[in-house]
């Protein structure tokens, strides 16, 4: 089939590679002139540097991985990304600048769960055990539970200390959205594979190479190499149906794939349903007014530095509240990048650039010790959908031979690397 794949992010090149591996013709439209969307690097070294001159590569956000995550792994072997080399491979931490804590033991999973539990420091021996007996029965409820439960509802149980120190900085991290309003069902799902799902679901995987990089500029080279056309700067605002083929920039294509954002796939939705054949625009309504209903977060990644700063580990957790945003910390200079550079992470940020810029710096002074200069605050308004519960997203499928992935459709995960890999897979398989 000829196919044309709309945005060139993680979800579009998922299926861009996915798509060529299958036999079809694939054409990737992108409007900018980089690749990655959410995900990539925006500064090169000709463009930033530090104070004392080091050149900078700077992502658009601090993403992490797991290894649970295995059709993001699977398709980074396929491309040619060694998953070894480009990711520094942890136990999973969540561990404070105090030492204070969860950091999972070097054991096979689901025992490495259980080691960390059982060492984790601060924690009371009731604690403990009112967490694994929490854990021991959603395990038992084969990690389902009612979809009109939070997370905050799912572990009422648990002690406050649990609930600030483990159950919150998972949720945020996973969900993105705080505890009292984040889906229990799709926390979950991901706390089953990663804690059950595979072996080393639970690994920390954190890139040391920029998200460029990573993913979208090998998957691009890949599918370029097998007769792909890859298409920058090309904004498709509308499409067109031709009999049982669309138009998409004057040529025709077998099947479309909206792999643009949201809020982009709405508008080329709305605009391509005037000219619809009869059949097909209350289809296309009721995907728009799913798409519609979704609310979103943002995330600010503030970037940071001092010229000796340095973690004990490539990542913290921190004590966060509305006078200290952040709830991660990861060391630059760990991952790859020059030494000194920090990158907080402020999910379900609230506020403007330049103010939570300043209450990050501050929160860097008061609980690691460091007076560290900015270099860049980067907030992505619209950047992951509220998952909340019984949150109703929209299907892969639009209309005949017009499908949609992004980490926001229909799908087990919530707004994650792993969960726009996936829904490019999933559309993918449905050609």
């Amino acid at each position: 089939m000829k196919v044309a794949i709309i945005g060139a992010g993680w979800a579009g090149m998922a299926a861009a590679v996915k798509a060529t591996q299958a036999g079809h013709q694939v054409s990737v439209f992108e409007a900018a002139h980089a690749l990655g969307g959410r995900a990539r690097v925006v500064t090169s070294s000709t463009t930033q540097t530090l104070p004392d001159g080091t050149p900078l590569r700077l992502d658009n956000g601090q993403h992490i991985l797991i290894g649970a995550y295995t059709d993001t792994l699977a398709l980074l072997r396929l491309v040619g990304i060694a998953p070894e080399d480009a990711l520094l491979d942890l136990p999973m931490t969540l561990q404070f600048p105090d030492g204070l804590g969860l950091k999972f033991a070097a054991w096979p999973t689901p025992l490495d769960a259980l080691g960390g539990i059982l060492q984790a420091r601060g924690w009371s021996a009731g604690d403990k055990w009112a967490l694994l007996r929490a854990a021991l029965g959603w395990k038992r409820q084969e990690f389902s539970c009612a979809d009109t439960l939070s997370v905050a509802d799912l572990c009422r149980s648990l002690a406050p200390r649990i609930k600030a120190e483990l159950i919150e900085p998972l949720c945020v991290s996973a969900l993105n959205t705080p505890p009292a309003q984040a889906s229990a069902q799709v926390f979950l799902r991901v706390m089953r594979d990663a804690l059950f799902g595979v072996p080393g679901g639970s690994r920390l995987l954190l890139p040391q190479v920029d998200l460029s990089a990573l993913f979208p500029d090998a998957a691009a080279s890949w599918v370029l190499e097998r007769g792909g056309q890859l298409r920058l700067g090309q904004r498709v605002q509308s499409l067109q149906t031709h009999g049982q083929r669309w138009l998409v920039q004057q040529e025709l294509f077998d099947t479309v794939l909206l792999a643009t954002s949201a809020a982009h796939a709405a508008q080329v939705i709305s605009a391509s349903a005037q000219d619809a054949p009869r059949s097909i625009p209350d289809t296309m309504q009721h995907w728009l007014d799913t798409t519609h209903a979704l609310q979103h977060e943002a995330i600010a990644t503030v970037y940071a530095w001092a010229p000796q700063a340095s973690l004990p580990q490539a990542m913290l957790a921190l004590r966060s509240n509305a006078q200290q945003p952040a709830q991660f910390v990861f060391d630059r200079g760990q991952l790859g990048g020059p030494k000194g550079l920090l990158a907080f992470v402020v999910s379900a940020a609230r506020g403007e650039r330049t103010h939570l810029q300043a209450l990050v710096l501050a929160q860097a002074q008061a609980q690691l010790g460091l007076a560290l200069q900015p270099v860049q605050t980067l907030v992505e308004k619209r950047a992951t959908f509220a998952c909340t519960p019984g949150l109703q997203r929209p299907p892969i499928a639009i209309a005949p031979g017009l499908l949609a992935c992004g980490d926001y459709v229909a799908g087990p995960y919530p707004a994650t690397l792993e969960g726009a890999v996936r829904s490019g897979c999933a559309a993918v398989a449905l050609l």
